[in-house]
């Protein structure tokens, strides 16, 4: 098992290659939409429209209380608030969760 796996979605070569590339198309602030693409105890993970290569995640620490984590398959959006470097994960804010909050 790679690092990352889901359906249909970059390698993890891909995500890292195209690492430099992500982050300057995907600034902090950036508003983004995607697609839940895996969900995981500590989050779900995003495929972002119009960076294929790039890996979205939006994680638990930035849930406010009394929201919950989207569906598989389920479309969102938000914003970008950091990039991980270790891992090449672009760290997203919820619409939803910024409304909820």
């Amino acid at each position: 098992m790679t690092e990352y796996t889901w359906p249909n979605g970059p390698s993890p070569e891909q995500v890292r290659r195209e690492w430099s590339a992500t982050v300057a198309a995907l600034p902090v602030g950036t508003r983004i939409t995607g697609q839940v693409i895996d969900r995981r105890p500590f989050g779900v993970f995003i495929r972002i429209d119009d960076a294929p290569n790039a890996l979205g995640l939006a994680d638990i620490g930035s849930m406010p209380p009394g929201a919950s984590l989207p569906a598989l398959g389920d479309q969102v959006s938000g914003e970008v608030v950091w990039h991980t470097d270790h891992n090449n994960q672009v760290r997203i804010r919820l619409s939803e969760w910024i409304d909820h909050s």
